[in-house]
């Protein structure tokens, strides 16, 4: 709610500004030209995303994910300690770290909220350890293929959309890293 009085505001600030220094017309064509901007970027990452989300649904049928699953067992079962034992959150969190890693925010979305709702069941109204942990993962997220900002990217025109990648890798890198560390050291900070 907050969010929409703010961008209201915004929009409301810049047409009064504009009528009130003569330049009414160059704000109406700016939100005609924004508007077709926008339908057009948001027609070229649907294509990006229902690619990038068979691709997932590919790897899912061919039990590639399930590989995949097992390739990061090791890694999220140091991250979810508590959740080691229940193979249904064990196996939507990976989900939810594969859709990420391939940069599909979008997909990864309903995985994320299907492994927090099975962790909060665990702990009704209370955020657990793991629960924030999830949160933390799901926000940094570690991406191998920015599949959303090369579909900005590309829509925006650029030629060459995925020149990006070490740059993604090292900040997605960094931010998962801090986030994990502050997780853990919060979590034993908590319980002290």
């Amino acid at each position: 709610m907050t969010m929409t009085v703010i961008w209201t505001g915004m929009a409301v600030v810049a047409v009064v500004c504009g009528i009130g220094t003569g330049r009414g017309a160059e704000v109406s064509a700016a939100a005609v030209e924004g508007a077709a901007a926008a339908v057009e970027l948001g027609l070229s990452m649907a294509g990006m995303l229902c690619l990038w989300s068979g691709v997932m649904e590919v790897m899912r049928q061919s039990g590639l994910a399930e590989k995949l699953s097992k390739l990061l067992g090791p890694v999220l079962r140091l991250l979810f300690p508590l959740e080691r034992g229940d193979r249904a959150v064990m196996d939507s969190i990976s989900a939810n770290v594969s859709a990420n890693l391939l940069g599909l925010g979008n997909a990864a979305t309903p995985l994320g909220l299907e492994a927090a709702r099975r962790m909060a069941r665990k702990s009704p109204g209370i955020a657990s350890d793991s629960l924030c942990m999830l949160v933390v993962c799901n926000t940094a997220s570690l991406q191998l293929i920015p599949t959303t900002v090369a579909a900005v990217r590309a829509a925006a025109g650029c030629q060459t959309p995925f020149d990006i990648l070490p740059a993604v890798w090292l900040a997605s890198a960094l931010s998962v890293g801090t986030g994990v560390v502050a997780c853990k050291v919060l979590a034993r900070l908590w319980r002290n």
